[in-house]
């Protein structure tokens, strides 16, 4: 199984967004990184686990927990011009931009904000932890996964 770490803009989409889903799951479309689309792509597979880490808001930091439910999908918002992710150099017989579809499994009482994460001394792998790291998705080792996921059902 893989660790993962996904962000996402909570006034865009939210871990409770991803609750209220129907079936609880969603496609996590938009991501317009190549290195995070080939991680979606190439490393990413069915029942890895995931942090939903909420960024770019008042309280940054992990704020739930999913799964991946489904690998190797394609973005549709790429062949779309009225979309915000719309890809001209995309077609549908030649893809650029891959897909994965994620499972609510827990929303956290609290989110995990980064500020402690980064003063924890066992988080040091961790892309978020690291000086030019920016990436929406991001491997977590699961010794790091585990001891984040206890501090976030212990808040």
């Amino acid at each position: 199984m893989g660790y993962w770490l996904f962000k996402t803009e909570p006034d865009e989409f939210s871990i409770q967004d991803l609750a209220s889903r129907k079936d609880k799951r969603e496609t996590w479309n938009g991501v317009r990184n190549y290195q995070a689309r080939n991680f979606m792509r190439d490393d990413i597979k069915k029942g890895d686990q995931v942090f939903i880490y909420h960024s770019s808001c008042k309280l940054v930091g992990i704020a739930g927990l999913a799964k991946v439910s489904n690998t190797g999908l394609v973005d549709p918002t790429q062949f779309d011009p009225e979309s915000h992710y719309y890809d001209p150099k995309a077609s549908k017989e030649n893809p650029r931009w891959i897909m994965v579809e994620v499972e609510h499994l827990e929303t956290f009482n609290q989110v995990l904000p980064l500020k402690e994460i980064k003063q924890m001394p066992e988080i040091t792998e961790l892309g978020l932890v690291k000086k030019g790291h920016r990436l929406s998705i991001m491997p977590v080792e699961q010794a790091e996964f585990e001891f984040l996921l206890g501090k976030c059902r212990a808040l």
